[in-house]
């Protein structure tokens, strides 16, 4: 993967698909995962459109830089790969963390920004229930304490509960487990400090956002907070879904992401 060297840390990127003129697709993929997780969902996205998808400040090839890491702070780095890259403004796609970066992007970079598709994303993620509380604390002991493959195991399991989900499990595992401690919990702590709610007004771009009617990790209000504040957002809710809506149902995301792209 080429990579981009801002502020003493490398930024890697992969790039497929078309040549053409239609505008870029950037992927921003979610907490412990990697630019090569959208496995499902590049092969229908290069047909139409250059695709970019970008590894995340301590994810796959790209470095933590010194400074603390913020949601914001990667949102930044990420417009600086677009302007690197002249891309003219971009549809950005971005799953739970991918999703906060891109809705940063597009409230502090409009001009780089066409369109945006928030998957399971939020403005702000607060435990809502004692349950989610309780999932907080036991990942939290297992960053503390397990080596990361023990951690993504515990993830995965979540993600994908379903005998049928056995091959996603696995996937889930080997990725997660590859992630650098050091670079899960500097994004798992960037998460916990994001508040974009004063972002959500500053949204002028057409906004797609996705739901799995399952996620046990984000709750539905979040969507709803999101709808409210992001002027014509639309939703769509995929049924029998989780968190990784891009894999436990990927070609419902895929209809509902090319529609909406046709649009913008």
């Amino acid at each position: 993967m080429p990579t981009l060297e801002i502020d003493g840390a490398a930024l890697a990127w992969d790039e497929r698909g078309t040549s053409s003129p239609a505008p870029p697709v950037v992927l921003l993929h979610g907490l412990g995962a990697r630019a090569s997780d959208w496995t499902f969902q590049r092969p229908a996205l290069a047909q139409r459109y250059r695709i970019i998808a970008v590894d995340l400040p301590g994810h796959g090839s790209s470095a933590l830089s010194r400074e603390r890491l913020t949601v914001d702070g990667i949102a930044d780095r990420v417009g600086t790969l677009l302007a690197h890259l002249a891309a003219p403004p971009a549809h950005v796609v971005g799953l739970s963390l991918g999703g906060c970066v891109a809705l940063a992007l597009a409230a502090r970079a409009p001009a780089r920004v066409r369109s945006l598709t928030l998957v399971n994303a939020f403005a702000r993620l607060r435990p809502t229930s004692p349950r989610a509380v309780a999932r907080v604390l036991v990942r939290l002991a297992l960053l503390a304490a397990a080596p990361m493959p023990v951690v993504a195991a515990h993830v995965a399991r979540g993600l994908f509960p379903k005998p049928e989900q056995r091959d996603l499990y696995a996937r889930a595992v080997a990725s997660l487990g590859a992630t650098a401690r050091s670079g899960y919990v500097a994004a798992a702590r960037a998460i916990a400090r994001f508040d974009g709610r004063a972002y959500l007004s500053a949204v002028r771009c057409p906004t797609l956002l996705v739901v799995g009617d399952r996620d046990a990790t984000v709750p539905r209000a979040a969507a709803d907070i999101l709808r409210a504040g992001i002027a014509g957002a639309r939703l769509v809710v995929v049924p029998d879904s989780g968190h990784a809506t891009t894999h436990d149902q990927p070609e419902a995301l895929n209809r509902a992401l090319l529609a909406f792209l046709e649009t913008c």
